[in-house]
């Protein structure tokens, strides 16, 4: 009962963080390491949980949502193919190469939170953006830790909206990238169901708090905020990677 109630307050925890400044696993992920999970299935364990962050997420930002269904179903079918890509290299190769990578994949999308390129959906860095859409889902299936930063980052470069509306779209397309991961996962993953349930429940009541606390956010703060907190896992990630 203990092991569950700590995996719900967790699993809340972990949705706030996800849908306002994407770093759910950075809460979740280790949670699962402490309960005495490997890493491989920590890691699976955690993406078939973090499906209902996205659901509570979509619920939650509708508001934010309104009018945006045609840009999430151009980005969105390119986000589900390279979260399959993902889940199956995690599947089918060793985790250390992307876990080299990381820090400096968290670290330049967090630079470019701060001060994006002029990219515009439709324009001439088009082909770049969907090439950048499908990189950061195949990261996103394959380990996903500030996953979703990286998906924000690039979501900012190419749409000029408010920092809360790219939140809310970064929330359902990262969202697909990780559902189909989960899929994967779940049918050929050493996937600890005991664990899945009460951290879903949380990742959902946290994913459906989130999106309230991002629009309240003024300005550019959850862009900032975003970033520093980028920064901060990107150093972390790279100290647990070449120590």
């Amino acid at each position: 009962m203990l092991e569950v109630l700590g995996l719900l307050t967790v699993g809340v925890v972990a949705g706030v963080v996800s849908t306002v400044v994407s770093l759910a696993s950075i809460v979740s992920y280790p949670a699962l390491l402490a309960f005495g999970l490997n890493p491989l299935a920590a890691n699976v364990t955690n993406t078939v949980a973090l499906v209902f962050t996205g659901i509570g997420a979509a619920a939650g930002s509708r508001p934010e949502l309104q009018g945006q269904g045609p840009l999430v179903l151009r980005l969105g079918w390119i986000t589900a193919l390279g979260g399959a890509a993902g889940a199956l290299l995690l599947l089918i190769t060793p985790s250390r190469t992307f876990e080299t990578i990381a820090p400096f994949l968290i670290a330049i999308a967090s630079v470019v939170l701060i001060r994006p390129p002029g990219m515009r959906p439709g324009g001439n860095h088009s082909r770049l953006t969907r090439v950048a859409l499908f990189a950061v889902a195949v990261y996103i299936g394959y380990f996903g830790a500030a996953g979703g930063i990286l998906m924000f980052a690039v979501l900012t470069a190419i749409m000029d909206q408010a920092p809360a509306r790219v939140n809310a779209v970064k929330n359902v397309v990262s969202g697909l990238a990780n559902c189909v991961a989960a899929v994967g996962f779940a049918l050929f993953g050493p996937v600890a169901w005991w664990a899945v349930a009460p951290l879903a429940a949380g990742f959902l009541i946290g994913g459906r708090l989130g999106p309230s606390l991002a629009r309240r956010l003024p300005g550019r703060s959850l862009r900032y905020l975003a970033a520093a907190c980028g920064l901060a896992v990107a150093v972390k990630l790279g100290l647990d990677a070449f120590a």
